[in-house]
């Protein structure tokens, strides 16, 4: 393929998916025609046939394509932490700071990742954050073998504390700003998942402090 044609096709479908975040966004996914993403995108819906295979398919390529990215700046945070704890508040850093940058993609995160579903209805989650999901689980093992999270407690349902806390602060800060308030800063987020974290330590550690300070008193 000459080099200009295969520019003007990547352009074609960046076009396309860049278009279908700002309507599936702001419409929402069952109030947005394939034949408005086109018109949007300065192109056809044959195309956005050929390339995504219908409005489902686009949904779950802009999901994939924006979890490839995340996961990549996820890797490199959690690589350059000096402890399982610290890459943990990395990575959930890093995916607050990534969605308060781009609305658009924190409200198709949060009002309509459940749609992209495979055979027979079921909900099908996208492949790049089941990665990150598991990212996510490791930390906790580690973090509990390195005793900065307590052993007792179970570490998938302390990954899914982890994941759903941060999820709901991020979309409640949306609705918050959708019906004019401010609601609360990035920095709030950060700081009460920081706190969170630091409640998941063996309770005997928090227990001998605590003691201390009495007796200082």
């Amino acid at each position: 393929m000459p080099a200009r044609q295969a520019a003007l096709t990547a352009s074609s479908r960046n076009r396309l998916l860049q278009a279908a975040k700002r309507l599936f966004a702001a419409n929402g996914y069952e109030y947005t025609a394939t034949s408005a993403i086109a018109r949007d995108a300065g192109t056809s819906e044959s195309q956005l046939m050929r390339y995504f295979g219908g409005k489902s398919g686009l949904l779950e390529a802009l999901f994939d394509e924006a979890w490839h990215d995340l996961n990549g700046r996820v890797t490199r945070v959690v690589d350059a932490a000096g402890s399982p704890r610290e890459a943990i508040t990395n990575l959930l850093q890093t995916i607050t700071s990534a969605l308060a940058r781009d609305p658009n993609l924190a409200t198709l995160f949060l009002f309509e990742g459940r749609r992209v579903r495979g055979h027979g209805a079921q909900v099908r989650m996208s492949g790049g954050f089941i990665a990150f999901a598991e990212v996510a689980r490791s930390l906790v093992r580690k973090g509990q073998a390195a005793r900065e999270f307590d052993p007792r407690l179970d570490g998938a349902a302390v990954t899914s504390a982890i994941i759903g806390a941060t999820e709901g602060m991020i979309r409640d800060r949306i609705i918050a700003k959708s019906g004019g308030s401010r609601g609360f800063a990035e920095r709030e987020i950060q700081r009460t998942l920081e706190s969170m974290l630091a409640g998941f330590a063996p309770t005997h550690g928090r227990t001998r402090k605590t003691s201390r300070v009495a007796k200082a008193r």
